[in-house]
């Protein structure tokens, strides 16, 4: 194995540099664009995964490459377009929101460390991030996924990404794994605050819909904890909303193929509030830190038009964390409490600083 070029190092350095320490914020990924060729990339990319599809890779790769990429790109890119902005991807734009305001956090209570976003899948990549920093001479690394509940399809991906990442660094950086918080104090604040926040200004639904983006139900029966940490995340937000078992449910998005997934489903279940009488409901999104494809298009627009269509008359989608001051100070502590330990308060000196400025010029590291 050929390993990636390493800094310039001077032995006897390391005890000069100081404030050496990164937050890597880590989401799924977006298409660069809402085009079917950027749509038929990622995808490739993403599904090719073997944490999110576990069917054998030989008979997988015939129907990724024979079927999907020849059919879904041309689809999901109208849907990628409805939602799309002026500044690109929702999900793209929001997650480098919450890391600007992480970063501006830290740096405001005295720390510091510098905050980069890297993609699952697509731009920017968490192995360009990761070749950032370590060019950049950061020694620690936190490495916090946007997933508040733990799944190996997503959270265990990330950690994967990055090992892939290590296995061709001769000096690997200390790091640090974040596997969940979806039962952290502040996160459900957080989302607390969100919902009553919507219902003092639009009044509030019948019963509140907690969505969850679903997974093959196998993988809870292989021991995956995501269903768990979800139903406990809603108990956990009911209780603070103080909800009884009648003013929620949960259920699960985003189905894809013929297996059997996570139950009860999203769009099946509004259905059914429906035709039972519902004529108004609240849904939101609490495994999302971020709106995205998934939430806008999908619950937005499709959840939204199949309510409708069966007697609904209002439904009111929650927006996720997104900006929110409150989920802002939840990943604060986050963070902080898994950088704890490291030396995050000392300033790099001058020498330091010219050594990072050097390294980083030297291997190509983007600002």
């Amino acid at each position: 194995m050929n390993f990636t070029k390493e800094p310039a190092y001077v032995h006897g350095e390391q005890k000069n540099y100081m404030g050496n320490c990164a937050v890597l914020l880590c989401n799924l990924g977006t298409p660069d664009a809402p085009t079917a060729p950027a749509v038929r990339r990622y995808l490739a990319e993403f599904l090719i995964d073997h944490r999110v599809v576990e069917i054998p890779k030989p008979i997988w790769w015939l129907i990724l490459h024979g079927i999907i990429l020849r059919l879904r790109p041309a689809k999901s890119a109208k849907k990628y377009a409805v939602i799309w902005t002026p500044q690109g991807s929702p999900l793209k734009v929001w997650s480098q929101m919450q890391a600007d305001m992480l970063q501006k956090s830290l740096d405001e209570a005295g720390h510091h460390v510098a905050v980069r976003l890297g993609m699952r899948y697509g731009n920017t990549s968490i192995k360009a991030r990761l070749d950032e920093l370590k060019a950049e001479g950061f020694t620690k690394i936190l490495v916090l996924p946007m997933y508040p509940q733990y799944s190996g399809t997503t959270t265990a991906s990330v950690f994967d990404a990055v090992y892939n990442w290590a296995l061709k660094i001769r000096r690997i950086p200390e790091l640090r794994f974040v596997n969940h918080y979806h039962d952290d104090p502040r996160y459900i604040d957080a989302l607390a605050a969100r919902i009553r926040t919507h219902w003092d200004t639009h009044g509030r639904g019948e019963k509140l819909v907690m969505s969850f983006h679903g997974v093959p139900e196998r993988t809870l029966m292989l021991g995956d904890t995501y269903h768990c940490e979800c139903y406990k995340t809603a108990r956990l937000v009911a209780e603070k909303l103080a909800l009884s078992k009648d003013d929620y449910m949960v259920t699960f998005q985003s189905r894809f193929g013929k297996a059997k997934w996570l139950e009860p489903y999203t769009e099946p279940s509004i259905i059914k509030l429906a035709q039972d009488g519902a004529k108004r409901l609240d849904i939101v999104c609490p495994g999302f830190t971020v709106d995205c494809l998934e939430t806008l298009e999908e619950i937005n627009m499709e959840v939204r038009d199949a309510f409708f269509s069966h007697g609904g008359k209002q439904m009111d989608y929650i927006p996720c964390l997104n900006d929110s001051a409150d989920w802002a100070k939840g990943l604060f502590h986050i963070a902080a409490q898994h950088l704890s330990g490291w030396d995050t308060r000392s300033t790099p000196d001058a020498h330091s600083l010219h050594i990072q400025q050097q390294r980083a010029k030297a291997l190509g590291a983007k600002n």
